[in-house]
């Protein structure tokens, strides 16, 4: 009897050790005020890049830069994983522009004067050249080499309205109303599953955080998941944050309220 109640005892510490784990999965490390209209992230040189007044501003030990062309419309999304190639993408003319590591012009890529129009909504960094773009008439996930000006179609139509996009040079994620998925630059498809309800994601190699109801939660190893080993979807403790943009880049988290850009180191714990 003595046995059996210590090992109840023992294993019910285990599960708390656990929540206990999960719950410190994500440790603060500052604070800082940004007066910003949206923010975008910090590359890897730990330069802030976010847009005010519809000026897209780069901030930190590089110097201070700006970039704007209010001719192009609203900033519609800006892809900073390569910082000598920033994405800058004007969904309102369709046009995606490259940026240096001053945020000067390098290259303007503007999608109504291709030979093959493409209409597309979201516009991120895929590496050699390339883009991750969808394409709104097709319903399909492209990859575009401005390069050489080709065009690979990666995805079969996607059913649904695209709600977020997060990529590197290796995967892309794609969520819709329905599905979180996850393709190769080969145009394999790797994953795929039910949406959750989640409204945004952000990405770190071949792992997500998503967003949903002001909560968030870590999808591991999404992009290269085995039936054979479990993955859980572990819910991030936080501390009462309004999430209006975030970041996830190199184990650390950016949180990002309106007013404070919140700073937190990311340990999930490995399973044995």
């Amino acid at each position: 009897m003595y046995l059996a109640e210590a090992m109840k005892d023992f294993f019910l510490l285990f599960l708390l050790f656990c929540q206990f784990g999960i719950a410190q999965s994500l440790a603060s490390v500052s604070d800082v005020p940004l007066a910003a209209d949206r923010f975008i992230g910090l590359d890897n040189y730990k330069n802030a890049y976010f847009i005010k007044d519809r000026v897209l501003h780069k901030k930190g030990p590089d110097g201070n830069f700006r970039f704007n062309d209010l001719q192009l419309g609203r900033l519609t999304s800006v892809d900073i994983i390569n910082p000598l190639k920033v994405v800058a993408f004007f969904q309102d003319t369709n046009t995606v522009i490259l940026l240096d590591n001053k945020l000067n012009e390098i290259q303007r890529i503007n999608f109504n004067n291709l030979p093959q129009f493409l209409n597309v909504s979201t516009a991120s960094n895929a590496g050699s050249n390339s883009l991750w773009l969808f394409n709104v008439d097709t319903q399909q996930l492209e990859l575009y080499n401005y390069g050489s000006n080709l065009q690979t179609v990666v995805s079969q139509p996607f059913p649904g309205k695209l709600i977020s996009q997060a990529s590197n040079f290796n995967y892309c994620f794609t969520l819709t109303e329905k599905n979180l998925r996850a393709f190769n630059i080969y145009g394999s498809i790797l994953n795929e599953t039910a949406s959750e309800g989640y409204e945004k994601i952000v990405q770190q190699n071949e792992n997500l955080v998503a967003l949903k109801e002001n909560s968030l939660y870590y999808i591991p190893d999404f992009a290269k998941r085995n039936d054979a080993i479990p993955h859980e979807t572990a819910k991030l403790s936080l501390p009462e944050i309004k999430i209006k943009d975030l970041q996830l880049t190199n184990d650390f988290l950016y949180i990002y309220d309106g007013e404070i850009l919140h700073t937190f180191k990311l340990t999930i714990p490995t399973k044995e």
